[in-house]
């Protein structure tokens, strides 16, 4: 059990200043703890924020296509909604220290965080730098987790989503930071962790993130206003409102400051939420905005006059010339903050193994749906085969011979369209935040997702070929079955391209499937069978060019009538046909056979590029219009900073989509504990 494997030990409690009315704030003991099973073991890392001017571009964040319905052009100037969100903020943080940001809604937390790790959407920095380790930012064990986080009596459990019961809430917030430890990173940084949690569990998240932090790590985290056992276990706060600082310092000197500053906390009041409701603005009335927000100004000025010439930018209640901070030291030396660590990338080909490992495992895990999807398969199959069955050796006419053909060339890609698309968007959100966070890259994702889906792309095509092609006594002989095969094959795994490519390029499930249908339908119509090729004026003409459903009619149909004579019943008579001259009628006999395997193979091959393209530009961030995908999560700080960096969630993570679980494509979250043990540094919890 976890308790048994984290011994607790108090090591006494820490001096605790009294404020100017004599009360001694006993709140701040130490809740000191040797136990630490997964302490960081590289450099002390520093986090400095210097000056920081941020402006918000609302507009910005609104998809083209919702502005496009309010009837706005996306081009048009977003001057009017520009808001700044920070103003001149300063500050400094250093390994075996956790920062807690509080303030009331829109203070700019969210702002700050996104600047931070390098994502903030539309918005701009007017002024000032964010250095880490004395450079300037720039965008580029485990059992023993699952012991330090509490998570050995969920070990083997699924996370669970909308559909699915899986573990709770504090659970799964444990799993998102326990995800991110497994790259064992010196910087934890997190948004609003705590939401949504009840007291209990939010206060052990908390103090198993202030055990993180003395494990030699820096920790920054967001959150809302903590209840006062879990204001006591901060290092450092930083109270915002309207995006300038009010107060910045060690936690249990801020009742002390704002004593000495006219605003004694009450007793028995907890010091986060009297001093969140002291400077938030009150939009109830405008007298009363303008009142408030005169105040929160004025203290923001306060306190930049008190900290004015300070290095560390943190106000203390020791004097300055004895040089004692009142933030907890790093245990490790300081010797070398100043050099710049890079990143332990994991190789390419490791994390493909890993991917494509979860890829596979995701896919035969959901058993329900396999099942489904082999009945469909399979009862398509006998339908079609049980049609055209009974004929012997008087052939059906030329044309239902051709119809049939076609039929199954084109009903399974349209089966395939909808549910790669739905698995896709329902993984877009996690593999946005997983790639914004350098878990892996968009190559070995690519192949991954494209090569995992092999084993059950050909038990489907298996499952609805064979019946069909010996029910309707098509041409006899192995190679013409496997040339009969391997075409079907090619053209069901071009719609997956094509499927994928539509999923990665457009933003919604809606706009998605919707083009996805209408391309394929565009090819249907194309095809070859609805009308002659040769009828086509020219654009739909071009369009069967890259119709891989014409080239799978085409090649089907020379693989049965090519070469041979074809014997159709008219009455009483037996009328043989060149098979050749068939073809040639219905403009499907201008290229070779292997030709056509060849342009199949291109037309799959530009798909997979689109889609390469569509997952290396563009940001697989899920909208939430009209998508029944799971909300996402707020980002954190990730590898592209230049050093070892991990964040989580305020959303947890227990739907389809967040980022704390590594989970199912479209099928249920599966990332369980367990997997953590499996998967070690190698990143993979599922």
């Amino acid at each position: 059990m976890a308790e048994e494997a984290l011994k607790e030990t108090g090591l006494g409690k820490r001096a605790a200043p009294q404020d100017d009315s004599g009360l001694q704030d006993s709140v701040f003991s130490s809740e000191s703890d040797n136990s630490l099973y997964f302490t960081y073991s590289g450099q002390s890392n520093t986090l400095e924020v210097r000056g920081l001017t941020y402006q918000v571009d609302m507009a910005s964040q609104v998809p083209w296509f919702e502005q496009l319905a309010h009837f706005k052009m996306p081009w048009t100037s977003h001057k009017d909604s520009c808001e700044l969100g920070l103003q001149n903020l300063s500050f400094k943080v250093r390994s075996g220290q956790m920062l807690a940001i509080i303030g009331s809604s829109g203070c700019g937390r969210a702002s700050l965080l996104d600047v931070i790790t390098g994502r903030g959407p539309g918005g701009k920095i007017k002024s000032g730098q964010i250095w880490i380790n004395g450079q300037p930012s720039t965008p580029q064990l485990v059992d023993d987790v699952i012991a330090e986080l509490r998570l050995r009596q969920c070990a083997n459990t699924r996370v669970g989503n909308t559909y699915i019961r899986g573990v709770s809430g504090g659970e799964r917030r444990r799993v998102s930071i326990a995800v991110q430890l497994l790259w064992n990173p010196g910087i934890l940084i997190l948004d609003e962790p705590t939401s949504g949690l009840d007291s209990f569990t939010a206060h052990n998240l908390v103090k198993t993130l202030s055990r993180l932090a003395k494990g030699n790590r820096l920790v920054l985290i967001s959150i809302h206003q903590p209840r006062s056992d879990i204001f006591r276990l901060f290092d450092l706060v930083l109270l915002m409102t309207s995006g300038t600082t009010i107060y910045l310092g060690a936690a249990q000197h801020m009742v002390q400051y704002f004593t000495s500053a006219g605003h004694p906390c009450p007793r028995y009041s907890n010091p986060a939420d009297f001093y969140v409701d002291l400077t938030s603005i009150d939009r109830r009335s405008r007298e009363q905005e303008v009142a408030t927000r005169e105040k929160a100004q004025s203290l923001a000025a306060l306190f930049q006059e008190k900290v004015r010439g300070f290095d560390d930018f943190l106000w203390t209640a020791e004097p300055r010339a004895q040089g004692v901070s009142p933030c907890v030291q790093s245990p490790a030396s300081r010797s070398d903050t100043n050099a710049f660590q890079t990143p332990t990338k994991l190789p390419p080909i490791l994390q493909f193994a890993t991917l494509i490992r979860r890829q596979i495992s995701n896919d035969f895990r959901d058993l329900p749906t396999l099942l489904i999807h082999g009945v469909e398969a399979c009862l398509m199959s006998l339908i079609i085969g049980f049609l055209y069955y009974g004929y012997g050796a008087i052939k059906v006419s030329f044309m239902d011979m051709s119809a049939l053909l076609f039929m199954i060339g084109a009903l399974v890609p349209f089966n395939v369209i909808l549910d790669v698309i739905s698995k896709c968007h329902s993984e877009r959100a996690l593999l946005y935040h997983e790639l914004e966070d350098g878990l892996y890259t968009a190559g070995p994702y690519f192949f991954a997702k494209i090569l995992g889906g092999l084993p059950e792309h050909c038990v489907y095509i298996i499952i609805y070929g064979m019946p069909t092609y010996l029910l309707t006594d098509l041409r006899p002989g192995l190679e013409p079955f496997l040339l009969h095969f391997m075409l079907v094959w090619l053209v069901v795994f071009c719609c997956r391209m094509m499927a994928l490519a539509t999923a990665a390029l457009l933003p919604t499930f809606h706009m998605s499937s919707f083009f996805g249908n209408a391309l394929y339908n565009s090819f249907y119509l194309t095809g070859g069978f609805m009308i002659s090729l040769d009828n086509l004026w020219i654009v739909p003409a071009l369009i069967s060019k890259v119709s891989f459903l014409r080239w799978c009619f085409e090649g089907l149909m020379k693989i049965q009538l090519g070469g041979l004579t074809y014997h159709m019943a008219a009455g009483n008579l037996t009328i043989p046909i060149p098979g050749d001259a068939i073809l040639n009628a219905m403009g499907l006999n201008s290229y070779p056979l292997y030709a056509i395997y060849l342009i199949v193979i291109g037309i799959s091959g530009g798909f997979m590029v689109l889609y390469y393209i569509s997952l290396r530009f563009i940001k697989q961030n899920l909208l939430k219009t009209g998508d029944s995908s799971p909300d996402s999560c707020r980002p954190g700080g990730g590898p592209k900073q230049g050093l070892q960096t991990a964040c989580s969630s305020s959303q947890g993570v227990p739907s389809q989509g967040t980022r704390m679980t590594r989970e199912q494509e479209a099928q249920p979250p599966l990332a369980h504990g367990a997997a953590l043990a499996q998967a070690g540094h190698r990143m993979a919890v599922e």
